[in-house]
């Protein structure tokens, strides 16, 4: 029978980095800008679980992690080694299974053909070991003949446990665990669905069908099956990557719009090139920013098919940040504390494809101009 065991190397970010410094192991460590060093708008990219015994979480401030944790040791990001370690993890594991589907930076399911529980555990204890012994990184993972299933399953294991779920166990696994933990449940969907008195997974089966339809429309079919203990098929087959972003807080409120301007073609710039390194195309775009308020505000569009053209990203993104700039406080502009761009909607490229033949920038941050055609655009 196929099992997808689902791999999660735990705290990445602060797992590659202990690669290169193991003396650190069993501290508190937190990658991210030091604040110490000077003032600083950044934020925690990821801490050891040391370090989140005393409250420090990814995203949260540098200067409240540093109160909540004074004796962390900081390590500025490295992103070229998280791309180059996640390059290693999934050629090691393309080397060990027949079929690997990369979800993340740092998740991997990966299919293997085992009799039941007992074997399926056995597999991601050894592989669990293996990436230990052999890449010096901790994983948690989950197994089951689902991969929704398994992926929620790792999140349980977490950190560096696996949690096995029988096809016969599924249903009441999933019955108490809050329906936040599916993938595809975001806040919003979240609230939506707690307005039709749905809060854990196991509520989807006494909820009214109406309520959940028009709460999540044809979504909802797909969360009763899975409630059921019976994911739908394609569910699983769609679980591939999901998006990528990339961010920059600035050190003071930026309301500049040419300066705004640059430091999200310097996002596309880098983006583009991550994607490219993956051998990824994106069909939809989204720019977020924080307020100097504190507020969010974000914009996304569907393009009309995928591509790799960083100019396609460049330019839609520029497009999206204009409308979010018109669309401030009464039509005044407001200056920006955090900018992100994201892509998602991603999917393998065609093998007859060269991988970013315009992406040739004669200094960094420069791009090719191009248009970009759209038939959604979101708020």
């Amino acid at each position: 029978m196929a099992w997808t065991l689902y791999v999660d190397i735990d705290a990445y970010y602060v797992s590659c980095e202990l690669r290169d410094r193991p003396e650190l192991l069993g501290r508190p460590v937190i990658v991210g800008p030091d604040p110490r060093l000077g003032p600083t708008r950044g934020v925690v990219l990821s801490a050891s679980y040391e370090a989140r015994a005393f409250g420090v979480r990814s995203a949260l401030p540098v200067g409240q992690a540093l109160r909540l944790c004074p004796d962390a040791v900081w390590i500025p990001a490295d992103h070229r080694k998280y791309e180059a370690v996640a390059h290693e993890v999934r050629a090691y594991l393309g080397r060990r299974f027949p079929r690997v589907v990369a979800l993340s930076i740092d998740e991997a399911a990966c299919e293997v053909e085992v009799a039941g529980p007992q074997e399926a555990r056995a597999a991601g204890l050894a592989l669990q070991a293996s990436l230990r012994s052999d890449l010096r990184l901790p994983a948690s993972i989950g197994a089951s003949v689902h991969r929704v299933v398994a992926k929620i399953a790792s999140d349980r294991a977490k950190p560096g446990g696996v949690v096995v779920v029988a096809p016969t166990e599924t249903a009441a696994f999933l019955a108490p665990l809050p329906v936040r933990v599916v993938p595809g449940v975001g806040p919003k969907t979240a609230e939506r669905l707690t307005q039709a008195g749905v809060t854990t997974i196991g509520d989807l089966l006494t909820a009214r069908p109406a309520a959940l339809r028009k709460a999540v429309g044809s979504f909802a079919f797909e969360l009763l099956a899975l409630a059921r203990g019976e994911p739908a098929a394609h569910a699983a087959d769609e679980s591939g990557p999901r998006s990528r972003s990339a961010a920059e807080t600035f050190l003071e409120d930026e309301g500049d719009p040419a300066r705004l301007a640059e430091a999200l073609q310097g996002l596309a710039v880098g983006l583009a090139r991550s994607l490219a390194e993956e051998g990824l195309w994106f069909r939809s775009v989204t720019v977020a920013v924080r307020w100097e308020n504190f507020e969010h505000g974000q914009r996304g569009r569907t393009l009309a098919a995928s591509t790799d053209d960083p100019a396609v990203l460049a330019t839609t993104a520029a497009r999206l940040m204009t409308e979010l700039r018109a669309k401030g406080l009464g039509g005044a502009p407001r200056r920006v504390r955090t900018l992100s761009l994201s892509v998602g909607r991603l999917s393998a490229a065609p093998p007859s494809q060269r991988r970013l033949d315009a992406f040739t920038p004669g200094a960094e941050g420069t791009v090719k101009s191009g248009t970009s055609l759209s038939d959604r655009a979101s708020s």
